[in-house]
């Protein structure tokens, strides 16, 4: 494999990686469950999301292999339900909404009364729910060497980095952008997300049933 085509599938990795945590789309949940804390406890929240969803999907890309494994779930199968769930997800996405898969009512009312939300639901399910973890697990399962598998996890811990960022600059971000900016913003990343999604099920498919290529 050539290195352009190399920095052409990190590139897509990565982009489709932020596509589907989406901390833009996080800004105005983060915003509404930290009214009435402090600045530092909001800032607080902010690293401490970041740091959950560099540990879930880290854990995933060097885990996902063995507990699909231990279930005997083959790749194929796993590639086309997450290109389902993923599509799911988008077109929620692209209706400026969140999709259940992310984060159900009952969890949004049980959050609202909790005081530690940085790691429910903010990290999981809200940005590395099952799409973040279905797209890692798949793509470390295409890395053909360690060095692949570790420019994965730099791209996961780039994208955490990206979380913090967004978070802790989630007050002027909503002020400028307002609510029509971040669903903007959530619409052409659930764009970018629902080709990975179609990408993803008929890759899938395609392996379940040869017959269809």
């Amino acid at each position: 494999m050539s290195f352009s085509l190399e920095y052409a599938l990190y590139a897509k990795s990565l982009v489709g990686l932020l596509a589907i945590v989406n901390p833009m789309g996080a800004i105005p949940i983060f915003l509404s469950l930290c009214v009435g804390r402090s600045a530092a406890e909001c800032k607080q929240v902010a690293r401490t999301s970041a740091i959950s969803v560099a540990l879930v999907l880290l854990t995933a890309s060097w885990a996902g292999d063995i507990v699909l494994s231990f279930f005997g779930i083959g790749i194929p199968a796993f590639r086309t339900s997450g290109g389902l769930l993923i599509l799911l997800m988008a077109i929620s996405m692209m209706h400026a909404k969140q999709s259940h898969a992310r984060r159900t009512p009952e969890e949004a009312d049980e959050a609202d009364g909790k005081e530690c939300i940085a790691v429910v639901p903010l990290a999981i399910p809200l940005m590395s729910g099952p799409g973040a973890i279905s797209l890692v697990i798949v793509d470390a399962h295409q890395a053909a060497n360690w060095v692949e598998r570790f420019v994965l996890s730099a791209g996961i811990v780039l994208v955490a980095f990206l979380v913090w960022l967004a978070l802790s600059l989630a007050s002027p971000i909503g002020e400028k952008l307002g609510i029509t900016g971040l669903n903007i913003a959530t619409r052409i990343m659930g764009l970018l997300l629902a080709a990975i999604g179609i990408q993803m099920l008929t890759s899938g498919l395609i392996e379940l049933l040869p017959g269809l290529a």
